[in-house]
């Protein structure tokens, strides 16, 4: 390839980074709210730019879960309604369920020790900004996901929950109800230990109805009413 090629496609990247930062800074601080459409006419004027390159930054933000691609609508902040959410949590809690059972089956003591790494950040940062939380949080997740060794269910498993926790990042809950959804994590380590007798479905519907109290709505019968007696169960004990 060209050296004169090299170099522009090398300016292309750079431009499409510079876009989709400038973009996500306005996201994370408010300049650009949930369900602000993005318009890559209006962008391109403003940051004096083609569209090209506009495109290619929101296209990198969809795929980072900040931007949603309504059909023949255009490009949107990530701005999730509640069956939307109930929808994808329902979703995530089979898929992330089985995630758990294959890094159980797979667990290493490397990855004990990160997994532990990971969630003792968590449960010392106090104050932490919402992205950075949410960065643990997806970095916790990952690792799990990736330990079960299935290369197609991590894929799925981060296509989904990038709109959820791009969202949070945006919606995040404050003070005490922060804490206890950072401070969840412990027992989706000590269940790949083999250090609990809840099962992995029962695991994980604990961890994410803290912060989605629906998220069984549109899972089968049987984790319908699984998701039932395990409300009923916290609720005693709290």
């Amino acid at each position: 390839m060209p050296l004169e090629t090299l170099a522009a496609n090398f300016k292309t990247v750079s431009l499409r980074e510079h876009i989709s930062e400038l973009v996500t800074n306005a996201i994370l601080s408010g300049e650009l709210k949930p369900g602000d459409r993005l318009n890559e006419s209006a962008l391109a004027r403003q940051l004096h730019v083609s569209r090209a390159p506009i495109r290619e930054a929101l296209q990198q933000l969809e795929e980072q879960g900040l931007v949603l691609n309504r059909p023949r609508r255009g490009m949107f902040v990530v701005c999730l309604q509640a069956e939307e959410l109930n929808k994808i949590t329902s979703l995530r809690l089979v898929l992330e369920a089985e995630a758990l059972e294959l890094a159980r089956e797979r667990m290493t003591p490397a990855l004990i020790r990160r997994l532990d790494q990971i969630a003792t950040s968590m449960e010392r940062t106090r104050g932490m900004k919402a992205i950075e939380a949410t960065r643990l949080d997806l970095e916790f997740h990952r690792t799990l996901w990736n330990a079960g060794g299935n290369e197609y269910l991590e894929k799925m498993l981060s296509n989904l929950t990038a709109p959820l926790f791009a969202f949070a990042v945006l919606t995040m809950p404050e003070g005490r109800k922060m804490r206890m959804i950072l401070d969840s994590h412990r027992p989706l380590l000590e269940f790949v230990e083999g250090r609990t007798a809840l099962s992995a479905r029962e695991v994980m519907y604990d961890h994410i109805s803290l912060r989605y109290p629906d998220a069984a709505r549109y899972a089968s019968r049987e984790f319908r009413a699984l998701a039932a007696r395990r409300s009923a169960a916290l609720a005693r004990r709290g």
